[in-house]
């Protein structure tokens, strides 16, 4: 594999090779359903993968932070959406980034930030877009659609000037449940309760152009988005196990590992020790409740062959302890001080976090391992 020998470990590695074969999936998707794509950019947070998913590069996109729209908006990406509850002390910043040419649009889900956004609006004599979000399984935030407090959102932004743009949902209890038709199920869910919000937004004489919906999961199994405009999901990119685990993907499909070396060993325990811990994993342990508990991750070989069985049992700051599966009777492999091994992770927005950089394969075959810059903060 070029070049992996001589990094220093641990390392972020991105196959860009099966990143694109997973953007490309999503995207006919997308367009066979008929629906705009969105893609949301809190796992890549990097200009170079935001070139490589946007349409032209510029949008749209969908974002978690003011810290990761200010970055987008300096690369060119003029259209997105910040897709976490607004707070009355970001809106100058929200501010900020309109006058600078990017079409931000805000979420609110309260009649309080409701009134937030229409009073800043007023003062600044400029629109404040946002689309009100809709809560279609119980996950989270957002109103459901026959919550009175809908239209009185609905007016306050449209009477303010601030802009009432549209709707959105994201089905989180998505992620609980595993397989095609269960998944399709929360797409349905999504369909349904955005379309009916905007029916009652619009029976109340307020515009509501844009009907959002998505999460990895019901992206990839929806099969009907009659009424909905467009369509967001953003771990596709890389997956992770998480993703495998619930049927989304499968390891082939995975883009992210994290690279580390070989320290040391408990062959009594039939342990072998490496360089990467939950510092360069995270602590996430987000398939611990899923069918199949992959630890902190799963192993694999330098060229991203995964070793049966064989994953992180445990995670310390700076060392990971890699041993086979609990009742496994596969092999454990001769792994020597110094063998460089990949490690495929539970959640790739949590890996991709603790590190600066991605060590991208080219997708073009060519030797050399190109660097991409992350960025993080809020």
């Amino acid at each position: 594999m070029p070049n992996l020998e001589q990094l220093t470990t641990p390392c972020l590695i991105l196959d860009e090779a099966r990143m694109t074969r997973n953007i490309r999936r999503l995207a006919d998707k997308a367009a066979a359903l008929g629906v705009t794509l969105r893609p949301h950019l809190k796992t890549a947070k990097s200009t170079e993968v935001a070139r490589r998913v946007l349409t032209d590069g510029v949008g749209p996109a969908t974002v978690s932070t003011l810290a990761e729209a200010e970055v987008f908006a300096d690369a060119g990406v003029h259209d997105i959406l910040y897709a976490v509850g607004i707070t009355p002390q970001k809106l100058p910043r929200v501010l900020a980034l309109r006058d600078r040419g990017c079409d931000l649009v805000i979420l609110i889900d309260s009649i309080a930030q409701a009134r937030s956004v229409a009073a800043a609006a007023r003062a600044a004599g400029k629109p404040i877009p946002a689309l009100i979000e809709i809560d279609s399984d119980g996950h989270r935030g957002g109103l459901r659609a026959g919550d009175t407090d809908l239209i009185e959102i609905g007016q306050l932004l449209h009477g303010s000037g601030a802009g009432l743009r549209g709707v959105m949902t994201h089905a989180g209890e998505s992620y609980g449940v595993s397989g095609w038709a269960a998944h399709a199920e929360f797409a349905a869910k999504e369909r349904d309760a955005t379309v009916a919000a905007a029916q009652a937004l619009r029976a109340a004489g307020l515009p509501c152009p844009v009907v959002s919906v998505g999460s990895t999961p019901t992206a990839h199994a929806a099969e009907d988005l009659a009424g909905v405009t467009e369509l967001r999901a953003g771990v596709y990119m890389f997956f992770d196990l998480v993703m495998a685990g619930i049927g989304v993907c499968d390891t082939d499909d995975i883009a992210l590992s994290v690279l580390t070396t070989v320290i040391g060993h408990q062959h009594d325990r039939g342990w072998v020790l490496v360089d990467a811990g939950w510092m360069a994993m995270s602590r996430d342990r987000g398939t611990s409740a899923q069918a199949v508990d992959q630890g902190y991750g799963i192993a694999c070989d330098i060229e991203g062959k995964i070793y049966p069985d064989l994953i992180v049992r445990q995670a310390n700051q700076e060392h990971g302890i890699i041993a086979l599966r609990p009742g496994s009777s596969a092999t454990l492999p001769d792994l020597p001080v110094g063998a460089r091994l990949r490690i495929l992770p539970n959640h790739a927005c949590a890996t991709a976090a603790q590190h600066g950089s991605y060590h991208v394969i080219p997708a073009d075959g060519s030797a050399q391992l190109r660097q991409w810059h992350r960025f993080g903060g809020w």
